[in-house]
């Protein structure tokens, strides 16, 4: 704890750089939050393998506790290459600040745990990864926290569960696996109307497809471990919202050091540098495959935003730009192994968990995510035992669908 004596004033957040509002997605991705000119004169970021960061004079210290220096003291608290992300990646939500993590639960959790206290209470639909629901119903309640969860897109169950210690409503947008989409305008104005702070975790939609912020949420989530590093190489999660509001998230993660490598951050931004690009494309294989399954005799039935048959296809059209590369369908007439034997039977996409990279993966949520849980727990989340996962990359369409098409008739 040698830090100890600036650590006071060591967590001062770094708001995004000035990007023009207008600009593009692919030019922030490619250079909001950087430096123009960079040490040795380079056009990549340097990578900082520093675990701390000296000082020449001890003026140069109280200069920096007193917040006359903008600079890093200790790995913990900073990184060079994690500043430059957090810049970009709040260029990309639209926000004021962005706080990366080791991972988006290390995400959630650090949020979570700066913002709760013993007696408080959240509000959750309950479409939502599995973790995130353990996390709250199980670990949080160890500390006094309340977790409530109401049915996803009820918005008069979600204003019935809100009283007088609600501190937070939580939603997935879309949701997973079933890709429910929330109105962002109901649920932005319960939150206001009941002075309560709302977070959406936006990781399948990402920042190009989707910008809760400007809908007035407080707090977006993303796993950036997915689309935005793009390449199932690396571990990340980020916070994006106010600086004033993610201080004292900062601050706490300062303290449990859930923080990220500096090579990780490298392969972070320079992943996102094609952000826009891989989105196009993601986007495009989803809904070309969602239509496809909607029309094989094979399949029961495709969840997909960008389908009309999707019951919230209609406020997916409203609020997403696009509608990713996730699709979630069932097999007719199946029972869990002639399920597997599809997914067995799939030659491009690689069994496998995750989503959001450039390798198209699948996977059963029943034999993946949910083997442990009760045939009760799974009915109530609504996991069947045909259903499969599917997470398009950016192999061509038509591979993708003669594959899929195959497997689907072995």
């Amino acid at each position: 704890m040698a830090t100890d004596t600036v650590e006071q004033n060591s967590e001062k957040q770094t708001p995004a750089k000035q990007t023009p509002a207008k600009q593009g997605m692919s030019t922030k991705s490619v250079h909001a939050g950087e430096d123009r000119q960079k040490p040795g004169d380079a056009i990549a970021d340097p990578i900082f393998c520093s675990s701390t960061f000296t000082f020449r004079t001890t003026d140069d210290v109280i200069d920096y506790c007193e917040g006359r220096s903008d600079r890093e003291e200790y790995g913990r608290y900073g990184n060079p290459n994690e500043r430059s992300v957090e810049r970009k990646l709040a260029a990309l939500d639209c926000g004021e600040a962005a706080i990366v993590y080791g991972s988006g639960m290390a995400a959630i959790v650090g949020l979570l745990m700066a913002k709760l206290n013993a007696g408080d209470e959240i509000v959750f639909f309950d479409q939502c990864y599995h973790r995130s629901r353990e996390f709250c119903s199980k670990h949080l309640a160890r500390f006094g926290v309340v977790t409530r969860q109401v049915p996803t897109g009820d918005y008069d169950a979600m204003e019935a569960a809100i009283n007088e210690n609600t501190r937070m409503l939580v939603s997935e947008s879309p949701t997973n696996p079933h890709l429910t989409c929330i109105d962002l305008e109901q649920f932005v104005a319960l939150g206001k109307a009941h002075e309560v702070e709302t977070l959406i975790d936006a990781t399948l939609a990402t920042p190009y497809n989707i910008q809760p912020l400007e809908f007035g949420v407080d707090y977006v989530l993303h796993s950036a471990t997915k689309y935005l590093g793009g390449h199932n190489d690396l571990l990340a999660g980020v916070i994006v919202g106010s600086a004033e509001a993610l201080d004292p998230v900062r601050n706490l993660r300062g303290i449990m050091g859930a923080v990220n490598s500096p090579h990780n951050m490298y392969l972070l931004e320079r992943g996102l540098k094609t952000f826009e690009l891989r989105m196009q494309r993601h986007n495009a294989n989803g809904q070309a495959i969602a239509e496809f399954l909607e029309s094989h005799p094979r399949v029961e039935r495709v969840y997909y935003p960008g389908l009309k048959s999707h019951p919230t296809h209609e406020i997916a059209t409203q609020t997403m730009r696009g509608f990713g590369g996730l699709v979630t369908f069932t097999i007719k007439d199946a029972d869990m192994r002639q399920t597997a034997n599809i997914v067995d039977a799939a030659k491009i996409p690689r069994i496998a968990p995750s989503l959001g990279g450039v390798e198209s993966l699948i996977e059963q949520p029943l034999v993946m995510s949910y083997y442990k849980c009760t045939p009760e727990q799974r009915a109530s989340y609504g996991i069947a035992d045909n259903m499969i996962r599917m997470s398009c990359g950016i192999e061509n369409t038509e591979d993708l669908i003669a594959d899929l098409d195959q497997a689907l008739q072995a």
